[in-house]
């Protein structure tokens, strides 16, 4: 059985209403992130990835309390505690001073010892990353998120033509906007996975992106494409992939949400990257790549005249 086998929507009409909603999860992102620059200091929530300093995580064998843990590790002068896991699951999150990165980690070690005794907790994962590391972290993940995007256009320019290229380019650019607006909004801790799935979702839009783009040139270049109303073709070829699209999200999806149930909180904020991510990218392939390949073809042309003067300049005799 085939999926919206006789679809027929009006998806460009429906442009403007999705713009709405697009800038309106956009501003509310970029706010989240102003507000965390005045009370977190920076704009997301980095992780030891990325700031640098120990990541203790300690289960008990007694019930205990995330209060009894501040207390034992200095009151209003702890590091950050969450619960984590199972109910006697912690995380100590201690970031780097003038100390070496080990004493810190035996320091919170002893503390936690010497309060609760060495026989009421286990040490079940350590993870220490140095301030340095953590700084050039932030500047590669950045620069891989910039290196992906030079990527996309070069590859789409080259496959199809630079309209395209740039379209696809503005569509996951609104797709990490809204991503890092989520990761902001929430303050979703951010470590090596989290970037992973953001680069994934940069190819998950793109590969959506490109199915649409490819239905689009398959149906510009059939029998009389050329005259055809944009809209109208744009319009026939989203709905043409509808099918595949859906299809592919769904069951995407559906891994996704058995992985969230089922995965346990080590992996749940990256599965939660992703599911934002793929449901954004499809939607911004259909309301805002296609859209904004028609306004970049009524603004700037769609190479119709170039391809004409090198038709003329082959035909014509040396």
């Amino acid at each position: 059985m085939r999926l919206f086998n006789q679809a027929n929507y009006p998806f460009i009409e429906w442009r403007h209403k999705a713009y709405v909603v697009s800038v309106a999860v956009i501003v509310t992102g970029i706010a989240a992130m102003l507000f965390n620059v005045t009370s977190l200091g920076t704009w997301q929530n980095y992780g030891v990835d990325f700031t640098g300093g120990s990541l203790i995580q300690v289960q008990f064998s007694q019930p205990a309390t995330a209060a009894q843990l501040r207390a034992a590790l200095g009151g209003a002068q702890s590091p950050p505690i969450t619960r984590f896991g199972q109910d006697n699951e912690f995380v100590v999150r201690a970031s780097l001073g003038a100390e070496e990165v080990d004493v810190v980690r035996t320091q919170i070690e002893d503390q936690l010892v010497a309060a609760f005794g060495s026989s009421a907790f286990e040490v079940v994962r350590t993870e220490t990353v140095g301030p340095k590391i953590g700084a050039e972290l932030q500047q590669r993940a950045a620069l891989a998120i910039l290196f992906s995007f030079a990527l996309t256009l070069v590859y789409l320019a080259l496959r199809f033509e630079f309209r395209f290229g740039l379209a696809a380019v503005i569509a996951t650019f609104h797709d990490i906007m809204i991503t890092l607006g989520f990761l902001a909004l929430f303050r979703v801790e951010i470590a090596l996975p989290t970037v992973a799935a953001v680069l994934t979702i940069v190819g998950y839009s793109l590969n959506d992106t490109i199915v649409v783009f490819d239905r689009i040139r398959e149906n510009l270049n059939a029998k009389g494409g050329r005259r055809e109303d944009p809209v109208s073709l744009v319009d026939r070829s989203i709905n043409g992939t509808l099918p595949r699209t859906v299809l592919t999200s769904g069951t995407t999806l559906a891994v996704l949400m058995a992985l969230l149930i089922v995965g346990g909180a080590v992996i749940r904020d990256f599965t939660l990257v992703l599911i934002l991510g793929v449901t954004v990218g499809t939607y911004s392939s259909i309301f805002v790549a296609a859209p904004a390949l028609l306004e970049i073809q009524k603004r700037f042309g769609d190479g119709s005249a170039r391809r004409e003067r090198k038709e003329k300049r082959a035909a014509s005799p040396a």
